[in-house]
């Protein structure tokens, strides 16, 4: 786990090493253990393995530092997190023997043993005991086809210097960030946003973009553009193929319709299916050469890992978990305690405080490079500090069930349509009942109009009426952009397919995986998602939907499975609904208040230009009358307003605001 970064002038021109250098420091919490630097002049076949201040000495005594006088028009740049091969030889950039494949990696490849051994029997040649090796030896082996071989997380950049070509590349599902600028001459690229703001280019608030998040919060990573509109994000699932005649993105992997819900075998068996995949994914998820511990929440999902994982390692294993003394809404230790008492783990909690937010909000943001949406998100950023300062370099986390097996209370609304499509009314009358009289969310009326608008509205237009109609509009310019969410894929399947499809591939988990990236980064933290193994994932999809949703439950496989592991008593919860944290419900209304009046009276706030001031006040005098839901907009006003501060309105946050 690292960071990258890479500057590639196609017209020749020298690549600027201070800036390469920059780049790669403003990033050294994704890897402070290394440090390493490539240059080439690409057409005359020249290139230099280059050392840095943090460069480890066994590299550095044989290599130029990246200050010196040598030039290239192309400039990778890398930062180590040691997971895997902890000596010299997993140093990056990494080249193969011959020299003429280069490549700086962000992730982990889970399944490199297997591979490295069937690339042996093809002849191949190994000097290290990295992943990084094997991606470079499959590149040689099966080309860009390599990277359906992977099972794992990945954003990396490779040179081909045969080829003269830059291969850059993104996992399937967006676990890892890849994100870049190119203006027909210049490629710059990085794993976060603010690497590519140090340098010298036009760049503007993307107002389409800054829309979208405001009426749908999950909408704040979900295409291949950014709040920044020149600055892109290279989509999941794609990889881009750049020389100096090309700059060419395609798609090398999807979830196809003509798999959806195909499988048919009795339940039973689907349980065992699903629970082999997830029991084999958290044990390929355990390799590591450091240790190896998990967030946990008090939820089935964290703690099915746990279950799962303490059978894979020879240490005690460490649980690392949030909590908020206000409560049972809030605070889950009981439900903590007994999972960690149940495997034996060691415990290790922190409650964060409005003190601490008001004191980290801006770093916070700073590491984001994007509005810090909730103060749940910002629960995770503490949980994963609290794991550095306990000596773990590898989390596992519960990411990704919810969108496969439908955890989201839109799941009944697709499935219940289905039913009435497909005139399955014996089965409707049988299982909605029971849903409208224990499902808490949302009263009977909202749910059977949802239900009838979901029958005859596509997925695409669904979003729209959402973002229309059911969230305030505090923007202005929200009119202009009314018709966007082209993004949301209307699909020949089912409902209740088509929604997860998009939950998956476009929003909300795109959102989600960007918090995960960026909280456990922000302390030098590898988090893996065994949920998101790509063979547990498309089992899922094949699934019937029935097998998905059943009478008041979603996610219904996921817990006949796990519940064969994890304590009865949590796998028969019924209270747990995400997790929570009281920022926007208590803190904002006491401890953040000042912080609140103080960006609504600045002139910053005043004359940003896209904000309903009027409409605004309103949603603050309703909030402090009672009307919590209003939390959830001064929250996301406050976020923008800070996050507007450190990248727009100084923009010097490379000196002012760093670890």
């Amino acid at each position: 786990m690292c960071g990258i970064c890479g500057i590639y002038n196609i017209n020749g021109k020298a690549v600027n090493n201070k800036l390469l250098e920059k780049m790669s420091d403003i990033i050294k919490h994704r890897g402070p253990d290394d440090e390493g630097y490539l240059l080439a002049k690409t057409k005359e076949n020249q290139i230099l393995h280059l050392s840095g201040k943090d460069t480890i000495e066994d590299i550095k005594k044989n290599s130029e530092n990246i200050n010196g006088s040598s030039q290239g028009n192309l400039g990778l740049g890398f930062r180590r997190l040691s997971i895997i091969d902890l000596t010299s030889k997993g140093h990056q950039p990494m080249s193969d023997t011959s020299k003429n494949y280069w490549i700086v990696f962000n992730g982990e490849i889970y399944n490199y043993i297997e591979l490295r051994e069937e690339l042996i029997k093809k002849g191949y040649n190994f000097h290290s005991s990295t992943d990084t090796e094997v991606i470079i030896n499959a590149y040689k082996e099966w080309g860009t086809d390599c990277l359906n071989k992977f099972n794992g997380m990945w954003a990396f950049a490779l040179w081909d210097n045969n080829k003269k070509q830059l291969f850059c590349a993104r996992d399937r599902f967006g676990i890892k960030p890849f994100y870049y600028y190119f203006d027909g001459n210049t490629f710059i690229f990085g794993s976060e946003i603010k690497q590519i703001l140090l340098h010298d280019i036009p760049v503007k608030l993307n107002e389409e973009e800054i829309d979208k998040t405001f009426r749908i919060g999950s909408y704040l990573i979900n295409s291949e553009k950014s709040l920044f509109n020149n600055i892109n994000t290279l989509t999941h699932s794609h990889y881009l193929l750049i020389n100096e005649s090309k700059f060419e993105k395609k798609r090398y992997y999807d979830l196809h319709v003509e798999n959806f819900e195909t499988l048919n075998i009795p339940f039973d068996d689907a349980i065992e299916e699903y629970l082999s995949l997830f029991k084999e994914s958290v044990k390929l998820r355990m390799r590591s050469d450091v240790e190896v511990g998990s967030a946990l929440s008090g939820g089935l999902d964290s703690s099915a890992i746990v279950v799962s994982a303490v059978n894979h390692t020879k240490r005690r294993f460490k649980t690392f978990s949030a909590f908020y003394p206000l409560g049972d809404y809030y605070d889950e230790r009981k439900w903590i305690n007994l999972v960690n008492e149940r495997t034996n783990s060691i415990p290790h909690l922190i409650s964060p405080t409005p003190e601490d937010i008001l004191k980290d909000w801006q770093k916070i943001t700073f590491h984001h490079d994007l509005p810090v949406s909730s103060s749940s998100v910002m629960s995770q950023y503490y949980v994963m500090k609290l794991a550095r300062a306990n000596n773990v370099t590898v989390l596992l986390d519960g990411q990704g069930s919810d969108e496969i097996t439908g955890g989201y209370n839109h799941t009944f609304y697709r499935y219940y349509a289905d039913l009435i499509k497909n005139l399955k009314f014996a089965k409707l009358c049988k299982e909605m009942p029971e849903y409208l009289k224990y499902n808490k969310k949302g009263n009977t009326a909202s749910k059977l109009i949802k239900t009838g608008l979901t029958l005859f509205m596509n997925e695409r237009a669904l979003y729209k009426l959402e973002a229309k109609k059911y969230f305030t509009q505090v923007l202005t310019i929200s009119p202009k952009y009314i018709k966007t969410f082209s993004d949301i894929k209307n699909l020949n399947s089912s409902k209740l397919s088509n929604f997860l499809y998009n939950q998956v591939m476009t929003v909300f988990l795109q959102t989600l995986l960007h918090f995960e990236d960026r909280n456990s980064m922000a302390h030098s933290i590898e988090s893996r998602v065994p949920f998101l193994d790509y063979r547990l994932v498309e089992f899922a999809f094949k699934l019937p939907s029935d097998y998905k949703v059943n009478r008041n439950y979603g996610k219904y496989i996921h817990r006949m499975a796990l519940n064969k592991i994890a304590p009865k008593e949590i796998a028969e919860r019924k209270d747990k609904i995400g997790f929570t944290a009281p920022g926007e419900a208590f803190w904002l209304k006491k401890q953040l208040k000042p912080m609140l009046d103080g960006i609504f009276a600045s002139e910053e706030y005043k004359n940003r230009g896209i904000y309903n001031y009027k409409l605004i006040d309103k949603v603050k005098k309703d909030y402090f009358n009672g009307n919590q839901a209003n939390g959830n907009i001064l929250w996301k006003i406050i976020s923008t307003e800070i996050w507007f501060n450190i990248f727009f309105d100084n923009k010097s946050f490379g000196e002012d605001i760093h670890l």
